[in-house]
């Protein structure tokens, strides 16, 4: 079976719809030329056709992308280049083409499926919240390599064009429509109906409407000199020259502007070196892992428990953001309860302030929030409790609390409900202690700010069922996140690798390491912010609570600075109580070091290392404690301890994640830095024993 099917109408309209057999969603696949090229050649040769709808025969995608997989086939830039160029010269040949293409979008039409749509000669799409448009290639480290980068700013300007390459955002329906990307936005309903009539119409040049300050910028070579240098200066300082596929992206803009043929030229061969390079190569595994995690249950074989309705334990901000991705991803009551009703008040507003800007901005309807927030309820007792099938603790990190929480809700609900404990800290075990039914019992840890951060983790204890497992990464996936199951115990694994690598950096600042200095080259590296902004953020009171659990299961590697202790004697708790390593209170909140916290830490600063050792004594911390997790087997494997480490604490995703950037490294040139400090620093650098095994054996994570 092919994927193409060409249906002929009796009014001259023929509808082109794709459906590639066996897949959930349309991709683009290289193989595919030859079927299309023969499609294309019966359109040309009947003269009875007047007009071609291109449209999906997935229920609820129109094209989800091309084909990544194809990319890893290439064994040169030059291979990479020619699936480039093909690309081109099938929809240059759609284009060109006197006979009127529409293409007719629902659901996703993203990457290769929107370069589709932008060379066809109309497009209209349904009002739907699953249509979504957008050129997300920067995402896998690549460009828009079927001449995305030449028809987008030709349609929508420069700017704009720009901005959504750069981001890979896609636009919801109604941005696509105000863009100028779609013809038409209507009702699903009549999406086919619409589409045969616009191929009725005659092939128009579209006028591209722009205000005079666009005009000035982008149809003037003086104002596109100051656009492009802009739009580089300020990629570089996102980037760091850490992702050279967004200064790609504008070098194929820009020689377009001038000479489209140029421009087309510039894509294929620019697109054909980021293919080869490591930054787009880690990332597009990163994707393949993360799609392979979506196809993966909690335990092999134990299916699920539908949860149906949920209770969050706790109104701040965890509880207030868990709620959120309950109702508004996974579409299920939620019922809060607090011991206050401002509590409950706090956590509802939590929700709507999110839900009211999208509807402010038009992405969101009123009607579809007031859907959402009506599945948000509250109480002070355990009122309405009784038909949960799950409740997701986010209360005080204390563990008799917490305990009461578990005895409260096997008293309240019923003796299937599972009980999901948001700690980040307190193993599982402890919480369980106590429990009447503690195979109902687990860990679901979330990441702050729930409603962004991806990860969770999902911590059985040795009494857990597999069905509790199995249930709660079912959960977990539909509120939009991905779930890692990693073993009980102090710290679980993001937070267990995380540690080391805080305190090292802490170390260093009570050496006299200048606390800017060492921000500035954890960021250059890549991560997204330095680990003194980090704690500052997270709350400094918060961030070293954790190290005394650490310490007493895992020992005196854990230990951090004493001095960071007449930090919080001072009440420097961070951003939230404007008082931390950073000056809140200057013209610039959060910009520059307050530099009291030298006299406090009773240091003066003075760069006394490179940014590269900085780096390395922070970052070999940390991938030496990802290779203890695995080798203990707190994480399943290295591609959970790379997601771990990516979706949880930023690690910089260009690397590919702990485990791939120890392969990249080598493990012997890892175990030999590992020794080097042990010999001349301290005994917390012993390299883990998987380290020095698979070194010996010459073994590689991957």
């Amino acid at each position: 079976m092919g994927a193409f099917t060409l249906t002929k109408r009796d009014d001259g309209i023929a509808i082109l719809t794709m459906d590639v057999p066996g897949d959930s969603m349309n991709t683009l696949k290289a193989d595919f030329g030859d079927e299309v090229s023969a499609i294309l050649d019966e359109i040309e040769n009947d003269t009875a056709i007047l007009g071609v709808v291109v449209a999906s025969g997935k229920k609820d995608s129109f094209v989800a992308g091309a084909d990544v997989t194809m990319l890893a086939a290439c064994s040169d830039a030059d291979e990479a280049q020619e699936l480039s160029i093909s690309g081109q010269k099938l929809f240059d040949r759609i284009q060109a083409m006197q006979k009127t293409f529409v293409a007719a979008i629902h659901g996703p039409a993203l990457g290769g499926g929107l370069e589709l749509a932008l060379a066809c000669h109309y497009r209209v799409c349904s009002d739907s919240p699953k249509t979504q448009l957008g050129l997300p290639e920067v995402q896998l480290g690549l460009l828009p390599g079927s001449g995305g980068t030449q028809r987008l700013p030709a349609l929508i300007g420069i700017q704009q064009a720009m901005k959504m390459m750069l981001t890979g955002a896609p636009v919801r329906a109604a941005q696509a429509k105000k863009y100028g990307i779609v013809d038409d936005m209507v009702p699903q309903s009549v999406l086919l109906d619409v589409a045969i009539e616009m191929a009725n119409k005659k092939i128009t040049k579209r006028v591209l409407k722009k205000d005079m300050t666009t005009k000035v910028l982008e149809n003037t070579s003086f104002g596109r000199n100051i656009l492009f240098k802009k739009a580089r200066q300020q990629t570089l300082a996102k980037t760091l020259g850490n992702y050279p596929a967004p200064m790609y992206i504008i070098d194929c803009i820009e020689a377009g502007t001038n000479e489209p043929r140029k421009g087309y030229a510039a894509e294929a061969r620019l697109f054909g070196q980021l293919v080869m390079t490591p930054e787009s190569k880690q990332l597009r595994e990163i994707f393949f892992a993360t799609t392979d995690m979506k196809k993966e249950s909690g335990v092999a074989d134990v299916a699920p428990i539908k949860v149906k309705k949920i209770g969050v334990l706790g109104g701040g901000l965890m509880g207030g953001g868990i709620a959120f991705v309950t109702v508004t991803k996974a579409k299920v009551p939620a019922r809060i309860k607090d011991i206050t009703t401002d509590g409950i008040a706090g956590a509802i507003r939590y929700s709507y302030d999110i839900l009211n800007k999208k509807v402010k901005k038009r992405f969101m309807l009123k009607t579809e929030m007031q859907k959402q927030l009506s599945l948000l309820s509250g109480c002070v007792d355990y009122s309405g409790y009784k038909q949960n099938d799950m409740v997701i603790e986010a209360v005080f990190e204390d563990v008799k609390l917490k305990q009461k929480m578990v005895a409260d809700i096997e008293q309240h609900c019923n003796e299937n409900t599972v009980f999901a404990s948001n700690t980040s800290s307190i193993p599982i075990a402890e919480i369980a202690a106590q429990a009447k039914r503690p195979e109902n019992v687990i860990g679901l840890h979330y990441f702050s700010p729930v409603d962004k951060m991806p990860l969770v983790e999902v911590i059985p204890h040795a009494l857990t069922s597999d069905q509790t497992i199995s249930t709660t990464v079912e959960f977990a996936k539909r509120q939009g996140k991905t779930p890692i199951v990693v073993k009980d115990g102090a710290g679980f694994y993001v937070n267990r690798i995380l540690a080391p690598y805080m305190s090292e950096a802490g170390f260093m600042a009570v050496e006299g390491q200048p606390l800017d200095s060492i921000d500035r080259a954890l960021t250059k590296f890549g991560f997204p912010v330095g680990a003194f902004k980090l704690l500052d953020e997270v709350g400094i009171d918060v961030g070293t609570k954790i190290i005394p659990i650490l310490k007493s299961q895992f020992g005196e590697r854990f230990n951090a600075p004493e001095a960071f202790n007449k930090l919080l004697e001072n009440d420097r708790k961070g951003k939230k109580n404007k008082s931390g390593f950073y000056d809140y209170k200057a013209k610039k909140p959060g910009k520059y070091i307050d530099d009291s916290v030298y006299k406090l830490l009773g240091v003066k600063p003075e760069k006394k290392y490179s940014d590269d050792t900085v780096v390395e004594r922070c970052v070999l911390m940390m991938l030496n404690e990802a290779a203890l997790c695995l080798q203990e087997e707190v994480i399943r494997n290295p591609r959970d301890g790379d997601i771990g480490a990516i979706f949880g604490i930023g690690f910089p995703p260009f690397l590919g994640g702990p485990f791939r950037y120890m392969d990249t490294l080598g493990l012997a040139h890892v175990v030999s830095r590992l020794q080097h400090y042990t010999e001349t620093y301290t005994d917390k650098y012993q390299p883990a024993e998987i380290l020095l095994t698979m070194h010996k054996e010459g073994k590689t994570f991957y």
